[in-house]
């Protein structure tokens, strides 16, 4: 089973196929490891639209109580700006349910967009994820309808 979390949601993803670990790469491109370029992919990992940088920045005063312009985070996706603050960087982290060590090390970096470039094939192959809103379930509420995904899962593949 792999958990994959993006933006709000936790999805669920079942596979023989090995552990998740071996689904974690991610080929060398330009400003991979850039703040810029990780915000921008986190932005663009969403699978729907992207939510707009006012809307992110409300979502972070309202959740997190972070003052944070919407031009700031727009001037840190361009580039603009590229030495954000430690709070600033926690409250995009947890915007996008993504661990804060993903803007600073680039082990974390790597496995994160290996697990979201996953996500993306998943969907453009027309598998059915199954999503829960973080925000809404509490960690026993994801743990309960994990277990029970699984129990149906196995009753339905009862050879594995």
């Amino acid at each position: 089973m792999l958990l994959l979390m993006v933006g709000h949601e936790v999805c669920v993803e079942w596979s023989n196929s090995g552990p998740a670990g071996e689904w974690c790469g991610v080929s060398g491109t330009e400003g991979v490891f850039s703040i810029a370029g990780k915000l921008d992919r986190l932005f663009r990992a969403t699978g729907r639209p992207e939510p707009s940088y006012m809307t992110v920045a409300e979502a972070i005063r309202a959740g997190q109580g972070v003052a944070i312009s919407h031009t700031y985070i727009w001037q840190l996706r361009t580039g603009r700006r590229d030495n954000p603050t430690v709070q600033h960087l926690t409250a995009l982290a947890e915007y996008f349910g993504v661990p804060v060590a993903y803007f600073i090390d680039d082990e974390v970096t790597r496995r994160v967009d290996g697990q979201l470039e996953l996500l993306r094939s998943l969907s453009g192959a027309g598998v059915t994820e199954i999503a829960l809103r973080a925000a809404d379930v509490s960690p026993d509420g994801r743990r309960a309808i994990t277990e029970a995904i699984r129990k149906v899962w196995e009753s339905e593949h009862p050879n594995g």
